[in-house]
Parts: C-alpha cells; sequence; structure tokens
C-alpha cells in the first residue's frame, strides 16, 4: 500500500495551496484537481488502487451547488477521510457564516483560513490535528508499539487490540506462521502454543491471558509505591474527573497517585469524537483528551497504575489515614477522591452475551469498527456516547442503525450530535426499539439480530455484523464500604444530597464530599453529576480545594 493522499481541489488558489502543502509530500501522495468532477474521479481511482485518502481540501471558490456536490460525493467515495474547507480571507466572513451549520454537523471537519504566506503554524496545526486523528482511527499503523501474535483474532486478541487503543498505542495482529510472528516467537520459543503473545518495542515479550497482565507489563504494579510513603491524594479512576484531580493536585505541590481498573480517559477515552469541548473548535478524540491530561498529569508528578481495580478502602492501623486495596497492593493515602465512574448496563440477552467478542461489544470499540467496512451496524443507547460511536461506525460500515427504546433523542443527546446524525445518510434512528434476540454464522461471529416495537411488540429481523451496546449507567462502587452513602440507584452520595441525619452538628459535607471524612467522590459516580465530560473535569478540579481544606484542618 501506497502513502495516504491529501486531494486538494482548487480551480483560482492552486498554487497557494500546492505551496502550502509542499511541506506534507514526503509522507503523503498530495493530488492537485480544478473541479468536483476530477476528485471525485481521483477518489475512485486512489482507492481502486488500494491507496487510502486521508485528507480532501476543497477551497469554496468553487460554484455553491457544485462545492455541496463535492462535499458529499467525497465522503461517498471516501466516508473514512477527513475533510477540509478553505477560504480566501476576501470571502472568510461569508463563507464563516454558510458552512456554519456544516462544520456543526459533520459534514465537514473544519474551515479555515486560507495560509496568507509561508510558515501559517495555526493553520497547518489545524492541519496537523485532522491527520493525526486519522491516522488514529482509520489509518493502519506505519509502526507498531505493539504486537499480538494469535492464530486466531478472538475474543481477547481483540479486548488486547481495544485497550491499547485506548491507551493510544498502535498496535497490530500477526499470524505465528507470518514474517513478523515467526521472528516475535523466536524471541519466547517457551511461549509457542500459550496465545496470544505480545511483544512491545520496549524490549519485552511473553504470553498475556487478560488485559491486566498487558496493564501490567506497560505500567507497572500498584505495590510498587513505597509502603513507608502516604501520599496526599489516590485517585481511584482516571476517567476525566480523576484525571482532572490529578493535574491540579499534583500541580500544587501535592503528592497524588491515580488507580484506573482498565484505560485512561474511562468511558469518555472511547468517545471517536468529542466535539462541544470547550477549547477544541474542531473536536478532540477521548483516546486524544486523556492522554493530554494524563502527560500533564505526569509532568507535574501523579503516578499512574493501569488495570488494577480498588478492591476495598480501610482505616490504617492508627486511624490518621485511608488505605486503598487493590490485588496488586495497598496505597496509603491522607485523601481519598472517587471517581470510578460508570459501566454500560447489560443488555440481558443470553444469546447475544454468548457472542460478545464476535460481533458484540460493550462499548465504542473503536479497533473493531473498522472491521466492519460494508456492514451493517447496530449501535444500542440514546446518549452522546452512542451518538458518537454510531458516526463513527458509519465511516466504515455500509449502514448503521441506532436503536433507542424513547421516542425521542433530544431527552439523552446533545443537539449538535443529533444534527449530525440526522445528516448523515449512512445512520438510521429507530425509536421505540429493542433488540431482543441475535444469533451466529457458521464460525461463530454474529450474524443477525431480532428487534421489537416496544409499544406493539412486533418484531423483526435484520442482518447486522456487529452490535455496539451503550446503554445508561451502572456506578462502579461495589468495592467501597457501606459508611459511603449511596442512593437507590447506587451513586456516591455528596454534600447536601447527603440526608440531614447523617450531617455532623447539623452541618453537612463538603461540597464532593462523601459520609466518610476524608473521602471524596467526583465525575458519573456521584449523585446528581450531569455525566458530561466537561462536567466531570470541572469537579475533579474543584475537589482538590475541599482536598487542600481536609488537609490543613
Amino acid at each position: 500500500m501506497g502513502a495516504p493522499a491529501i486531494v486538494i481541489a482548487s480551480t483560482h488558489h492552486a498554487a497557494e495551496l500546492g505551496e502550502a502543502f509542499a511541506r506534507y509530500e514526503r509522507e503523503y501522495d498530495v493530488r492537485h484537481v480544478s473541479d468536483e468532477v476530477m476528485a471525485k474521479a481521483t477518489a475512485k481511482e486512489l482507492v481502486h488502487s488500494g491507496h487510502q485518502v486521508a485528507l480532501f481540501v476543497v477551497d469554496s471558490d468553487h460554484d455553491r451547488d457544485k462545492l455541496v456536490g463535492l462535499i458529499n460525493g467525497t465522503r461517498q467515495a471516501v466516508p473514512t477521510s477527513r475533510r477540509l474547507i478553505v477560504t480566501h480571507v476576501s470571502r472568510f466572513r461569508e463563507d464563516n457564516q454558510t458552512f456554519r451549520h456544516a462544520v456543526a454537523a459533520g459534514k465537514v471537519d473544519a474551515l479555515l483560513l486560507m495560509p496568507q504566506g509561508p510558515r501559517d503554524e495555526e493553520f497547518h496545526l489545524a492541519v496537523g490535528e485532522l491527520l493525526n486523528e486519522w491516522n488514529a482511527t482509520v489509518a493502519t499503523p506505519v509502526v507498531e508499539s505493539v504486537r499480538i501474535i494469535t492464530p486466531e483474532k478472538d475474543a481477547l486478541a481483540r479486548d488486547l487490540l481495544d485497550y491499547l487503543a485506548r491507551v493510544g498505542m498502535p498496535a497490530g495482529v500477526h499470524h505465528p506462521d507470518s514474517e513478523v510472528g515467526r521472528r516475535v516467537m523466536a524471541t519466547c520459543p517457551d511461549e509457542v502454543g500459550h496465545w496470544p503473545v505480545v511483544s512491545s518495542l520496549a524490549g519485552w515479550s511473553g504470553h498475556c491471558p487478560d488485559v491486566r497482565s498487558l496493564a501490567i507489563r506497560l505500567y507497572g504494579r500498584p505495590d510498587e509505591i513505597d509502603v513507608d510513603q502516604v501520599v496526599d491524594l489516590v485517585v481511584v479512576g482516571a476517567g476525566p474527573a480523576g484525571l482532572a484531580a490529578s493535574v491540579y493536585a499534583s500541580s500544587e505541590g501535592l503528592s497524588t497517585v491515580c488507580l484506573e481498573a482498565e484505560a485512561i480517559g474511562g468511558q469518555a477515552g472511547t468517545s471517536s469524537m468529542i466535539r462541544n469541548y470547550l477549547g477544541f473548535p474542531r473536536g478532540i478524540s477521548g483516546m486524544r483528551l486523556a492522554q493530554r491530561a494524563r502527560g500533564q498529569a505526569l509532568r507535574f508528578g501523579t503516578r499512574f497504575f493501569t488495570g488494577w481495580p480498588a478492591t476495598g478502602i480501610s482505616p490504617c492501623a492508627d486511624g490518621d489515614h485511608h488505605v486503598v486495596h487493590t490485588d496488586g497492593g495497598d496505597v496509603h493515602a491522607r485523601t481519598v477522591l472517587v471517581s470510578t465512574g460508570v459501566d454500560y448496563r447489560r443488555l440481558g440477552v443470553e444469546s447475544l452475551e454468548d457472542l460478545v467478542g464476535r460481533g458484540v461489544y460493550y462499548g465504542a470499540a473503536m479497533a473493531a469498527a473498522r472491521e466492519l467496512a460494508g456492514d451493517h451496524v447496530v449501535v444500542v443507547g440514546g446518549g452522546n456516547s452512542a451518538g458518537q460511536a454510531a458516526v463513527h461506525a458509519a465511516r466504515f460500515a455500509s449502514a448503521v442503525t441506532l436503536v433507542v427504546r424513547r421516542p425521542d433523542l433530544r431527552e439523552t443527546m446533545s443537539s449538535y450530535l443529533i444534527d449530525e446524525i440526522e445528516w448523515n445518510p449512512r445512520v438510521t434512528v429507530r425509536t421505540c426499539t429493542r433488540v431482543v434476540d441475535g444469533g451466529p454464522d457458521d464460525v461463530g461471529q454474529l450474524a443477525w439480530l431480532d428487534v421489537e416495537d416496544v409499544d406493539s411488540g412486533a418484531r423483526e429481523r435484520v442482518e447486522a455484523r456487529g452490535l455496539f451496546l451503550l446503554l445508561g449507567a451502572s456506578p462502579e462502587c461495589g468495592w467501597l464500604p457501606p459508611t459511603v452513602l449511596r442512593d437507590d440507584r447506587g451513586f456516591v452520595l455528596t454534600g447536601r444530597d447527603v440526608g440531614s441525619e447523617h450531617w455532623v452538628d447539623g452541618v453537612p459535607p463538603a461540597e464532593l464530599a462523601t459520609t466518610l471524612p476524608g473521602v471524596f467522590a467526583g465525575g458519573d459516580i456521584r449523585a446528581g453529576s450531569m455525566k458530561r465530560v466537561a462536567s466531570a473535569t470541572g469537579e475533579g478540579a474543584s475537589v482538590v480545594a475541599s482536598v487542600h481544606a481536609w488537609l490543613g484542618r
């Protein structure tokens, strides 16, 4: 496969755009065309010859009708590519109004002012972000940081691949008899037959029986922390709230440890594109946002341990601090932030539970979406995560059906995302519907689903090769002691949400404080939270003031 292509369509500014994109010619096949007919023909030629198109750059100097046709045509030809409209300074104000809705609805990924001269780094920053997201979600990795060797791409191999995608590590799966497979197995011949075998550029290789084993290889164990040290704050859960708390606590000099059961970023880390997060006008993937936050926290001194869920919390022997327990060791801390978030609820259909990892996935499973090119995919859920998963899957699948039990999406999904779904010709929404059954093909992969109208009870069987389940919220707090009060749905109570009979001297706990002194809660796990990335981030940042107050009491 040759270098991925950048196709530039411009009638009057070909020279200027040619100069601007010359810096990309070393790693991309940059093509120049003059109109929509040539653009679509070039895209088809590239696809048929086995090339990928990473980016379409469309000059707004085209006739309006032809411009709309060009945008729609490129999306139909190569739905996985990114689309950028560039506009000359003389028409920027007009074009900004004309294409605002198209950008908001995801018809195009960005509208940028054409470079006014050399070294317009603001322009190239935006282009770099688009290419970065394309490479992370679509392209086959050029360099694989981790290689998974297995005869069959089974559920475990897919779980490992999905985990690596969530932590931002390019990875690939190879058969033991392939060139890569033979080279890796030569370094660990005793592991032959113990699949999968995982190899890292860091120099280690060996059998990984589960995701936790891989996480230990990558990030170590909690008991590597000096047992004699009591840290100021242990953050349990590295979603948006936990990451924000880690950044702000460690930046203010608090010794901070962050424990994460799965991958950095939590549920938000699986989002293919978050378009309404402050400061990212072109949007950002949950994985990128999480990895940037982790990098910030590491810079200030936070220590992360991934793959280790907390199993309990207890007072130390002398009672002056808490001990957070994991299967890999204990962490002693003066304060604790519970930010373990929520998990997706199980569908409860036995026939489909048997197919998890073989076409059925809980969560967005971004790595799996790439393998469903040309297939029909069903996404179940009415929240933003489900909407983002449907939009992402539509870049690969021939058709995506979003199934929701409610009669309308507007109660549970952001308006911009509803607009994006309504515009996307590959996505269909089926309201008042639920999935009630499903079954495999001859090789054990998902082949069909039965869907039921919740009002009439009428059933229909549909062909489907992928089912992504993003159902509601099940709080992850079974490890907490009874002294941390929860509401009737299992979410942690804080502040004035705690019943007055549990107040101390008639005073409620601090805003994000639980009923266990020195233990706080933030993000989706907290009763009454908004269940949005931005609000969780705010809670994680603001809890640091309460931690300071507790430490200085």
